[in-house]
């Protein structure tokens, strides 16, 4: 396998400098997740030796962590082509069947979002998984027929922020299953430095803390504070981006010092306030403040449970007495006693 093109949909202009700039092109420079790189490096190097594809991975784990940035190094350090969908976009067999049929020896197969894929797809993946075939119905009713097509060997990579909405005999098919974690502010901070360095503008060093601490744990959004951070200081003739612009851009956009903005604060005080501090079930919480019960899910709430401000029981959602007090509110004395 000697290619080295990586092909990938069309993207706009914003989307093209983050994947052209901003995210890493090997695992040298991929920051953190290091027991995941040193399994990887591993696995893609005795993959190599065999000159066979690489055991199809599952990477699950909350959003903006890097599961995307992780296929693309892959297919690079396999040095084969990449060929990027979503579990949303199959919507038929003749979908999935087209792009597997276009795959060549050795191919990468990246499906975000695999958690949304429909049954009648999860079908047609397990022998194309498997045995590297693709079972096809022709035509409808007592005239339809099976055919039975063998296709390229192939590498897929599946992510997913659900992991239990996979099917078990989805999952049982994946060779490995890497789970990322939230960053240390360490390795954001090392995040934030390289990226402005790519983005040519200085950084001082509180000002990098600053950023880390706000980005929420999460790769994607250091960069995109790192980005909203460069436009303050153009904007102010500075060449630099010093604390001063960073505490200017909270402001403006409304988030603390921990990155928590408007919809964490009202998904805190809607517990806090409607149901006495929990427990509150998702979909009552989605009402109240206005929100998908799926962005609270998979965007908000992984982040508040980081910091330890509400907690998951088995009857919904509660405020802990850290996020009383991050409010600025006192614990009810009497709230453990009525949670046990």
């Amino acid at each position: 396998m000697s290619r080295d093109k990586i092909t990938i949909p069309t993207q706009n202009p914003e989307d093209e400098v983050i994947e052209k700039t901003l995210r890493p092109q090997n695992l040298a420079n991929y920051q953190g997740q290091e027991k995941i790189k040193k399994h990887l490096q591993i696995i893609i190097q005795a993959t190599k030796k065999r000159q066979e594809a690489l055991d199809h991975i599952l990477l699950s784990g909350p959003a903006g962590l890097g599961k995307t940035t992780l296929s693309y190094i892959i297919a690079r350090e396999l040095n084969t082509n990449l060929k990027i969908t979503s579990g949303p976009a199959i919507e038929k067999g003749g979908d999935l069947a087209s792009l597997l049929t276009n795959l060549q020896e050795g191919d990468v197969l990246f499906i975000d979002e695999a958690h949304r894929l429909n049954r009648n797809i999860e079908e047609i993946l397990y022998p194309a998984m498997e045995d590297f075939k693709l079972d096809l119905t022709i035509g409808k009713g007592p005239s339809a027929r099976t055919i039975q097509i063998e296709i390229p060997q192939f590498t897929l990579i599946a992510a997913t922020t659900r992991v239990g909405m996979l099917s078990s005999p989805l999952r049982s098919r994946f060779g490995v299953h890497f789970r990322l974690e939230f960053y240390q502010e360490k390795e954001i901070k090392k995040i934030i430095q390289r990226s402005a360095k790519i983005l040519r503008i200085e950084i001082s060093d509180q000002a990098a803390n600053l950023l880390a601490r706000a980005s929420r744990s999460t790769p994607r959004v250091a960069n995109r504070l790192l980005k909203r951070a460069r436009d303050f200081a153009q904007v102010k003739n500075s060449s630099i981006i010093t604390p001063e612009i960073v505490n200017d851009l909270f402001s403006i956009l409304e988030i603390d010092q921990y990155g928590l903005e408007s919809l964490d604060y009202q998904i805190i005080k809607a517990i806090i306030e409607k149901f006495n501090g929990g427990p509150a079930g998702l979909q009552s919480i989605a009402a109240i403040i206005g929100e998908e019960a799926e962005t609270i899910e998979d965007v908000y709430e992984p982040y508040l449970l980081q910091l330890g401000l509400i907690a998951r029981t088995s009857r919904g959602r509660v405020v802990t007495k850290t996020g009383y007090q991050y409010l600025g509110l006192s614990y009810p004395e009497d709230r453990q006693k009525k949670l046990m």
